[in-house]
């Protein structure tokens, strides 16, 4: 059977690899004194609050689960609008917001209406796999640069300018980012806005961990800019819905009917019963509670990251966002004889039993010297997964 070269040209999704490695290994030792402890998928703890389930199981109950408009429930489209006025002071109109099938289906709509075949995006290295593989699937190219601790892991204005040629359609960022944890410093965000507007692109920002920032500085969405710029967001991470697969688009108002027509043929709509499940995502109690996790995911990073640095897993960024820890693992490596990366996460998940997630996935610069680890997971097992490492180290 003759695959498409397209197909041919996504690579494997390496963090998936190593996670069905970490699996089967788990089955194996799950009784032992020694069970695995997973820190590699970014996946929140909690799953949704009360609110949300009994919201999906009425709307079940009440036979709610026939196809919705193609940009979402309207009353879902506003609460969304709401929730940016209220959390952010920004008037978000309804209108420019289109539900989604997740985020991954964000940004496949967003590079289907935008890519076209030989269309560069530009994005920062160390960045988030899948995105430049939506690029890709959109036959565009995405272009990774470099970066490094002193920006922050993400792109210069600077960065982009040089880099921009005739084929270059825009950029596409993350804020926070993954595997980081670290957001764009909202004046160079601005620079690079403006460098990309000034020559009619397009700026793309993934900010599905928006509500997980722990400093006011960073906290803040994109969308303040202007309505051109083009904001992927989810249900999964600050709200705690990853297999709901619910996200949603924030557009400008021409791209709008655009991206509804492409929804219509490709997704016809995303799950209903995920929809009405998230309406209560927005009810003062469930906002509390995600407060709450917010907070707790803080004081995991405020645990993990010194444990790391002290091990000699440095952590060259402090995380402002989201639940990743990004640790430079190279002295490490060279002190046991490991060569990079991915040997040191097969030594330390089959001897510790610690699943973590090596650079492999997430670009070229340097990222065979790094490991992303997740801070996800309840404390006792970051404290865990911490004892063991330093043994392992030792």
């Amino acid at each position: 059977m003759r695959i498409s070269a397209r197909a041919q040209g996504i690579e494997p999704f390496y963090v998936m690899e190593v996670a069905k490695a970490a699996s089967a290994l788990a089955q194996q030792v799950e009784h032992s004194d020694a069970p695995m402890v997973f820190l590699n998928i970014g996946e929140p703890e909690f799953t949704a609050p009360p609110l949300v389930q009994d919201a999906a199981k009425k709307a079940v109950h009440d036979g709610r689960s026939q196809y919705t408009a193609a940009t979402g429930l309207p009353q879902l489209r506003e609460r969304i609008s709401d929730w940016y006025l209220s959390r952010f002071g920004l008037q978000v109109p309804a209108s420019r917001i289109v539900v989604t099938a997740g985020a991954s289906a964000a940004l496949h709509l967003a590079c289907m209406a935008l890519i076209d075949t030989g269309d560069e995006v530009l994005m920062p290295d160390p960045s988030y796999p899948c995105n430049r593989h939506f690029v890709t699937a959109a036959e565009g190219t995405p272009v990774l640069i470099p970066t490094t601790a002193e920006q922050r892991f993400q792109l210069s204005a600077d960065q982009v300018q040089d880099a921009w040629n005739d084929k270059t359609r825009g950029v596409l960022l993350a804020s926070p980012s993954n595997p980081t944890g670290t957001s764009i410093d909202p004046a160079e965000l601005r620079r690079i806005h403006q460098v990309v507007s000034a020559r009619g692109g397009v700026t793309l920002v993934d900010e599905i961990y928006l509500g997980l920032s722990y400093d006011a500085r960073y906290g803040q969405t994109a969308l303040t800019l202007d309505e051109n710029l083009i904001s992927i967001n989810s249900f999964s991470k600050y709200f705690s819905m990853t297999g709901w697969r619910l996200g949603w688009l924030v557009l400008p108002p021409a791209l709008v009917p655009v991206v509804e027509r492409l929804a219509q043929n490709l997704f016809i709509s995303p799950s209903t019963i995920a929809q009405y499940a998230a309406l209560a995502c927005f009810e003062a109690d469930s906002l509390v509670e995600y407060e709450r996790r917010r907070a707790e995911f803080k004081a995991r990073r405020d645990y993990f990251i010194p444990a790391l640095n002290a091990l000699g897993l440095t952590v060259p960024v402090m995380p402002d966002g989201a639940f990743y820890a990004w640790a430079d693992c190279s002295a490490a490596c060279a002190k046991l004889g490991i060569q990079n990366s991915w040997g040191f996460a097969f030594e330390v998940m089959n001897r510790v039993h610690v699943a973590v997630t090596p650079g492999r996935d997430f670009g070229q610069a340097e990222t065979a010297n790094f490991i992303r680890f997740s801070t996800a997971s309840a404390m006792p097992q970051l404290e865990l997964a911490v004892a063991r490492l330093k043994g392992f180290l030792a």
